[in-house]
């Protein structure tokens, strides 16, 4: 697993990921890039899970970006009901956390599309770590980016799955 915190904020929304890709007990990579960035629609998006599977979500999630003109809400939905009903998809294990400057959704496999509440998302093996650790600082003065970052640092110290060397997006 991996951990993934999104973190809206001040007009901000930033998503940070760690870099540890992990076979059973084994540290196989400390530098895997889970954060994406989609440039031309302003989405970003975190995948905790298997690569492969999180690398073609991530494809998918493009394809239906551009087929529903960017509209994340409408995309997150066929996405997810994609996923859970498609014969090749409903294998994959992973999950999404994605975020545009308006909403932010957690999609799974099993077709949930997730609004959380708070402006804070964590997934992953130490995602309530992180989602505990930003929900405290959610009410200080630090950026959306610097919440993240401190979330990260948090799950990083708790989590075994979880390493330092991090990737942050923002839009």
């Amino acid at each position: 697993m991996t951990t993934i915190v999104l973190v809206r904020k001040n007009n901000e929304v930033v998503v940070a990921g760690d870099g540890q890709v992990s076979m059973g007990n084994t540290v196989v990579k400390s530098t895997a890039k889970k954060v994406r960035k989609i440039e031309k629609r302003n989405v970003i998006a975190g995948f905790a899970g298997s690569t492969a599977d999180a690398l073609t979500l991530f494809e998918r999630l493009e394809a239906k970006l551009e087929k529903h003109q960017g509209n994340l809400s409408r995309a997150a939905v066929e996405l997810a009901k994609d996923w859970r009903t498609d014969k090749y998809l409903r294998r994959l294990e992973a999950l999404m956390a994605i975020g545009d400057k308006e909403r932010s959704f957690i999609i799974s496999g099993t077709g949930d599309v997730l609004e959380p509440e708070g402006g804070i998302i964590g997934i992953g093996s130490g995602g309530n770590y992180a989602l505990a650790a930003g929900k405290v600082l959610m009410d200080t003065e630090l950026s959306a980016e610097e919440v993240a970052k401190k979330a990260m640092k948090v799950a990083s110290d708790i989590c075994v799955f979880t390493n330092n060397n991090l990737n942050v997006e923002k839009i």
